[in-house]
Parts: structure tokens; sequence; C-alpha cells
């Protein structure tokens, strides 16, 4: 990618970046229970890495 980010695509790769991040762990408990132990990673709602997906922004 270029050096220099076009404020457009820096906000769509933004956008997207938020996407991918873990859910709040507080959404564990809430969805589940206290006692079930369960990463938060499952709760996002779009999983992407940038070793197996590619973006098209």
């Amino acid at each position: 990618m270029a050096r220099y980010k076009h404020p457009s695509r820096k906000k769509r790769l933004a956008r997207i970046r938020k996407q991918t991040r873990w859910a709040p762990f507080w959404t564990v408990p809430k969805i589940y229970g206290k006692t079930r132990r369960i990463h938060p990673g499952r709760h996002t709602k779009l999983k992407r890495s940038w070793r197996r997906t590619k973006t098209k922004a």
C-alpha cells in the first residue's frame, strides 16, 4: 500500500479495523451467565485476518 493514504481510504480502513476487534468482555456474562467462560472474540460481527481475507478498501 502507498505511504500516503487518502483520507477516504483511511476512513474505510479504520471502519474495517473496528469490525475485527473482540467484543467487550462484559458481553460474555451478559449472554451466558456468570459462570460460563468464553472468549469475547466469538461475539464479533465479522471475523477477518490480514493473512486469510483481503479487503476491497
